[in-house]
């Protein structure tokens, strides 16, 4: 069956009357009747697609988005613009929480003059991150680490971009999400404490230590919470720069330049 799930639909369109065999038709008929449970796309395939790169997901991480694609898109921007800098050392970046790994492996791809470290506190989602960026033959620029968030990093290190994809839900929201999300996304990467802002509070607490002098944090945040996100991390003595939109027009990604211990 794999080999029809990679079939590009021109060619599908092209090759209308193939035939299927009666195995491909058995496999094929598994996977409808998952999908009409609600099971998602991407866990039946095995992949989904971020920023025209193919990365494999299974329930271990939480399926990408296509909101994280803006975040990756200003995340490169700035890092590009970084290394363009006459006399500047390579730019450093952190990813917080990296799930499949999609941002960290993104951004590696994108900006070949960067090193990248992710941390993940799922181990079985860390495992999935390696294996994407093996595919995609990276592993020597993304170095991963298990860590609650900056926990357990090595305390020498520094970063010219934090970037960040955490938790935003709501506890008390979690069981009214889509069966696809609520049945299928690892809660880890979903639960965001009593009011989904659990982790925004540790970011701009801990990220602090680990910046250098005007390095800038990006981070996505959820329906409705751009003021409650901005005010955490002003009360922390961060400077907003911008608090960005997504395709749809909701405010989405918070872009901040934080204070240096």
């Amino acid at each position: 069956m794999a080999e029809l799930l990679q079939v590009p639909r021109l060619k599908l369109y092209l090759d209308f009357e193939r035939v299927l065999t009666e195995p491909q038709l058995t496999a094929l008929r598994a996977m409808v009747k998952r999908r009409a449970e609600r099971e998602p796309l991407q866990h039946i395939v095995g992949s989904a697609c971020f920023c025209g790169l193919n990365f494999a997901v299974s329930p271990a991480v939480l399926i990408p988005r296509p909101e994280t694609e803006l975040l990756a898109e200003r995340a490169w921007e700035s890092l590009q613009r970084l290394a363009r800098q006459p006399g500047s050392a390579p730019p450093s970046v952190l990813d917080v929480g990296t799930g499949s790994g999609c941002l960290a492996i993104t951004l590696a791809v994108k900006c070949p003059a960067v090193t990248v470290h992710a941390v993940e506190i799922s181990e079985a989602a860390l495992a999935v991150a390696i294996s994407n960026a093996r595919q995609h033959g990276i592993s020597d620029r993304v170095l991963f680490h298990q860590s609650d968030l900056l926990a357990a990093l090595p305390k020498e290190l520094r970063f010219d971009l934090i970037v960040a994809n955490p938790p935003y839900i709501a506890t008390p929201e979690l069981e009214t999400l889509q069966p696809e999300v609520r049945n299928y996304d690892p809660r880890l990467a979903l639960d965001g404490g009593v009011d989904g802002l659990a982790f925004y509070r540790r970011l701009a607490s801990e990220a602090p230590a680990r910046l250098h002098s005007q390095s800038t944090l990006m981070a996505e945040f959820g329906d409705n919470q751009a003021d409650a996100v901005a005010e955490i991390f002003r009360s922390q003595g961060w400077t907003i720069d911008k608090l960005a939109r997504d395709l749809a027009g909701n405010l989405r990604i918070i872009i901040a330049r934080g204070p240096v211990y």
